[in-house]
């Protein structure tokens, strides 16, 4: 099995089976995220253990890649700190935007499966909608948070 192959199937299992779906009920923060041009909306919910993320969830409708990133998201953020998630955030970042010759970068995990989404660049706001969507969480912010 090729890296690509491996990739594809860890994106269709996380979109068949998502992790953490649903909502944090009660919550210390959540936010709302939408992707005008492929039609994805999803919410993220956190409770927080100071300035660790303890529990996140996140519900909603859109493709796979969008729902196969927040499942991947919503595992590999658990338990970090604030300044660890904005970390891989970057990291995830540069993934999806780096050339598509180039290695996904250690330390991503699982989450190096999206770096097959470079190759579909109108697919990159799919797979970077829920990294927004937490950031906006994170920060508390209360407008829905946008691709477009």
């Amino acid at each position: 099995m090729d890296l690509k192959d491996l990739y594809r199937d860890v994106i269709l299992d996380h979109n068949k089976r998502p992790r953490n779906f649903g909502r944090l009920d009660p919550c210390d923060s959540a936010a709302d995220g939408s992707n005008p041009l492929c039609g994805d909306r999803l919410s993220v919910s956190l409770r927080m253990d100071g300035e660790r993320v303890a529990e996140i969830m996140f519900e909603g409708k859109g493709c796979a890649i969008s729902t196969a990133s927040a499942s991947l998201m919503t595992e590999a953020v658990k338990g970090l700190d604030v300044t660890a998630v904005n970390a891989l955030h970057q990291l995830v970042h540069g993934t999806l935007t780096s050339s598509t010759d180039s290695p996904p970068p250690a330390g991503l995990g699982k989450l190096a499966a999206l770096a097959g989404v470079r190759e579909y660049p109108a697919r990159v706001k799919c797979a970077s909608l829920c990294w927004h969507t937490l950031e906006a969480a994170l920060e508390r912010r209360q407008s829905t948070v946008s691709t477009e």
